[in-house]
């Protein structure tokens, strides 16, 4: 285990170099300026945006450029801001919480809502569980996240008016009040997210599980003598999570940068939406850093389903 774990990082390293090369030089050639508005500003004397971009490195080539940065990167320092002027690490601590509350929640949600489904949809095939369950799926992940939101931000904020159509995190309250008006705040992206995760998981479940209880040693569980129960849970639905574990261990990386265009629909304050304001106001630092944090996450958690495939079938051998 331990030499595949440093194979494993081993490789890595060049991996997650070439994607940060990748990436940083994407965005250096990418159009525009930061400091285009300061350009079209006549107050701002042309010494100073000269002055600005000297400072800041961004009259050197590409390769200068990238060079500090990545020493920046391995003393731990991701940058300053070009627009907000405060360090990068702070900006994604002050969204990073909102992020990881509502699309961890959305991500639990469509957990709790996949695995049953998806058990009871393949036990009980083609029948009107199970036609329903598929039916619903396919609609699920068939609908894009933002006509969903605009439908539920109808429905439930403008004709019913149960639910506020933005998120907010400003809220003037103490104790369970508070806790009970970020609920309402955040339940509609959190199951906009949930329905459509949900309706993907369910969907590999099912198949998976139907893969694993036409085998020969489930068959043998219940000449054992064993209850239904008993053979699904216990010796079916482990081996089923073994391909299933890719896809939520690939999923679980968009915690992070969250669901862009659910953000942006809700206005939730989230990583997501940094980086599109990022991305239009050319915050190179702050998109780089979020796109490279991202990219590290996917390289680490698809080591972590390696692990996981171990953990579940133990046929796996890691030698």
């Amino acid at each position: 285990m331990t030499k595949y774990l440093v194979r494993r990082v081993i490789i890595a390293v060049p991996t997650l170099l070439g994607i940060s090369v990748v990436i940083f030089v994407i965005l250096s050639l990418a159009p525009g300026d930061p400091f285009s508005e300061l350009a079209q500003n006549p107050n701002v004397p042309v010494e100073v945006r000269e002055n600005l971009r000297r400072q800041l490195g961004m009259d050197d080539p590409v390769h200068i450029r990238y060079v500090k940065w990545l020493t920046s990167l391995l003393q731990g320092n991701l940058g300053y801001s070009f627009v907000s002027r405060v360090d990068v690490t702070q900006l994604i601590w002050q969204r990073l919480p909102t992020t990881i509350f509502v699309m961890g929640s959305a991500y639990v949600v469509a957990l709790l809502i996949a695995i049953p489904v998806g058990i009871v949809s393949a036990v009980r095939q083609y029948s009107w569980l199970d036609n329903l369950a598929t039916t619903l799926a396919f609609i699920g992940f068939s609908l894009p996240t933002f006509f969903t939101g605009l439908i539920f931000i109808l429905v439930f904020s403008i004709y019913l008016r149960w639910l506020p159509m933005v998120f907010t995190t400003n809220i003037q309250a103490t104790g369970p009040a508070w806790a009970l008006e970020i609920l309402r705040h955040a339940i509609m992206p959190i199951m906009v997210l949930a329905l459509f995760e949900g309706a993907v998981l369910t969907r590999y479940i099912r198949a998976s599980m139907l893969d694993v209880i036409r085998m020969d040693y489930i068959n043998v569980a219940r000449a054992k003598g064993l209850s239904e129960r008993a053979v699904i849970l216990r010796h079916a639905l482990r081996n089923a999570l073994i391909p299933v574990v890719t896809i939520m261990a690939l999923q679980i990386p968009g915690i992070f940068t969250g669901a862009i265009v659910t953000e942006q629909i809700f206005r939730v304050p989230g990583i997501g939406s940094l980086l599109i304001s990022s991305i239009q106001l050319k915050d190179t630092p702050v998109v780089m850093a979020i796109v490279f944090a991202y990219a590290v996450l996917v390289v680490v958690f698809n080591l972590v389903a390696d692990l996981a495939y171990g953990a579940l079938d133990p046929r796996i051998r890691y030698d």
